[in-house]
């Protein structure tokens, strides 16, 4: 956890042009050592564990992050520079809590599928609406369906909503007001909200899981120390019956 700290304070590092004429070829040396440390680390586990290892998927996202650093990054892969710094996101499968949460939005996705898929509809009704109702006198924000939807993506998170796009539009349809209230009711204080709530209820059902799991472990271990003391105290019985 500490290497991969100061492999992201590194490179970090290396953005600031300051940082880069005092000690750049120290950082980018510590850089490249740490990359071996990371390498190394994979080989071994690679050896110990040998086909488990493919089949974790913990292992198999350090494995890419490290395999992307060893990408050249010239000519027209030099954009894979800048993903270097994806590196610091192994302190995910380093940090068990931080595996939790990742556990729990990946279990979400399913839910949260149906719910993209609501919000969607919901913005398909209401831009097309938006288009045809304000869409001849502001077209900027309303001229197409593509643009409505922007602009009522906007207003869904709430971004200069009033001042910047409804107050205007009522200027000119006073009424407008009954369009974008429920518009906004709808999509940023229930669809939304929805979200909050199958990723919480995710999280909860893993985090339980993991609770049931580390307790059948527990009773596996309690049973198996059991069994031994019974062994224990029928050999014991066997000496004292043949003295």
């Amino acid at each position: 956890m500490l290497i991969i700290v100061l492999n992201a304070a590194i490179l970090g590092l290396e953005t600031s042009g300051r940082a880069m004429a005092v000690a750049g070829p120290v950082l980018k040396m510590a850089d490249h050592i740490i990359l071996g440390i990371f390498v190394v680390e994979l080989a071994v586990r690679i050896f110990v564990h040998r086909a488990q290892f493919w089949r974790d998927p913990w292992s198999l996202f350090d494995f890419s992050v490290v395999a992307i650093a060893l990408i050249p990054a010239t000519g027209n892969l030099s954009v894979l520079r800048a993903l270097r710094i994806i590196r610091a996101l192994r302190l995910i499968s380093a940090i068990k809590s931080m595996r939790r949460v990742v556990g729990g939005l990946l279990h979400a996705i399913p839910g949260m599928g149906s719910i993209v898929a609501l919000l969607g509809l919901v913005f398909y009704v209401f831009s097309v609406m938006a288009t045809k109702l304000f869409g001849a006198d502001f077209p900027q924000w309303f001229g197409t369906i593509g643009e409505s939807a922007y602009s009522l993506f906007q207003i869904m998170t709430l971004e200069s909503w009033s001042m910047g796009i409804v107050r205007p539009v009522m200027e000119v349809h006073s009424w407008a007001w009954a369009f974008f209230v429920p518009f906004i009711l709808i999509t940023s204080f229930t669809v939304l909200n929805l979200f909050i709530g199958i990723i919480v209820d995710a999280m909860q059902t893993q985090h339980e899981a993991e609770l049931e799991a580390d307790q059948e472990s527990t009773r596996a271990e309690i049973d198996e120390i059991l069994k031994e003391v019974r062994a224990l105290r029928k050999e014991i019985k066997n000496q004292r019956a043949t003295k």
